[in-house]
């Protein structure tokens, strides 16, 4: 019986080493943590997108909003060149610090807002995952979009009213600015409307982004689906050039979808913070003035700068965020 025992016992030892071995995998990421993770990318991408775009974007707004009789530059390099000669290098960075510190905002509640969307689409009504079709995407931008509207809204307010200031101050030598800085506009616009003030123009912003963020987010995820399967490689294994090349032409078909829209975003947010005062005081009237000013041509006032920068600074910003992703996953 003795000698049984240590024979039994290494028998016992034997089939526990054949067994197949069970993989501890992790928990799984909550809805929270991966919230989260979403944030931190679209944190850095925005300030990626700030740094890389927002000498386009002045341009753009002061060609949008200077004067059509009596216009203070003739195009984007004219308007590039009396920027610095005027205000020196520092003055294509004009209203900077609302984008810088509200980007990281606007970008963590987009790309938040984006995960958040594609996931709740990627459930069946039963709370059973199930893959996400092409049309997903383009929904999960579209109400992204509207989210992420009322973030940027008055990030572009502030920027455009910093933004705007010297070409008032030199089409008229009289003129004094009411605010030089983003923080002088802030208190202004708080005294003057309450907490409505920052969303001036949020009805154009809200018809701007959600149509526009469907076709850029969508086109983004669906250019990368693409590759994925026509080269049968997972969204982690993607060459860069393949991220930055999609995130580009996402950005493009943003702006020439929706530019005439942003031209009106742009007067509404660039005109006086005092209510009575305003020459563009909703949508509708909006549109026909500028429609008056110039016509069509009136509302793709700026689109050269823009369409410049939309591949290079969204190149920049999703491929930022697509890698942050990767990490934080």
């Amino acid at each position: 019986r003795h000698s049984l025992e240590p024979r039994q016992a290494k028998s016992r030892k034997m089939a526990a080493a054949n067994q197949p071995t069970v993989p501890v995998l992790a928990p799984a990421a909550t809805g929270w943590v991966k919230l989260g993770k979403d944030i931190i990318a679209g944190t850095c991408g925005g300030i990626t997108v700030t740094l890389v775009g927002h000498p386009f974007d002045t341009i753009k707004v002061r060609l949008q909003t200077q004067s059509m009789t009596n216009p203070m530059y003739s195009g984007m390099v004219d308007c590039a060149k009396k920027t610095i000669q005027w205000e020196g290098f520092g003055g294509l960075y004009k209203g900077v610090t609302s984008p810088l510190a509200g980007q990281m905002v606007f970008r963590a509640s987009l790309f938040g807002a984006f995960g958040e969307s594609k996931r709740w689409l990627g459930k069946n009504a039963d709370g059973s995952a199930r893959a996400l079709q092409s049309a997903d995407f383009y929904k999960a931008g579209g109400m992204t979009g509207f989210v992420a509207a009322f973030t940027e809204g008055p990030i572009d307010f502030y920027k455009s009213q910093i933004q705007v200031q010297i070409i008032r101050a030199k089409q008229n030598p009289d003129y004094k600015p009411p605010y030089t800085n983003v923080s002088q506009c802030v208190k202004a616009t708080f005294k003057e409307s309450g907490l409505r003030g920052p969303f001036q123009g949020l009805v154009a912003t809200l018809l701007r982004n959600t149509p526009a963020n469907a076709m850029y987010l969508g086109n983004f995820e669906m250019m990368k689906a693409a590759y994925c399967k026509k080269t049968e490689c997972k969204p982690a294994e993607l060459p860069g050039w393949v991220v930055l090349g999609a995130a580009g032409l996402g950005g493009i078909s943003y702006w020439l979808l929706i530019f005439p829209v942003d031209c009106l975003k742009s007067a509404m947010q660039t005109d006086s913070i005092i209510k009575r005062e305003r020459k563009f005081p909703d949508v509708v009237s909006t549109a026909k003035t500028l429609w008056a000013e110039g016509g069509v041509a009136r509302f793709y006032r700026g689109f050269t700068p823009c369409i410049i920068r939309a591949a290079p600074a969204n190149a920049a910003m999703l491929f930022t965020v697509d890698r942050m992703q990767q990490v934080l996953y």
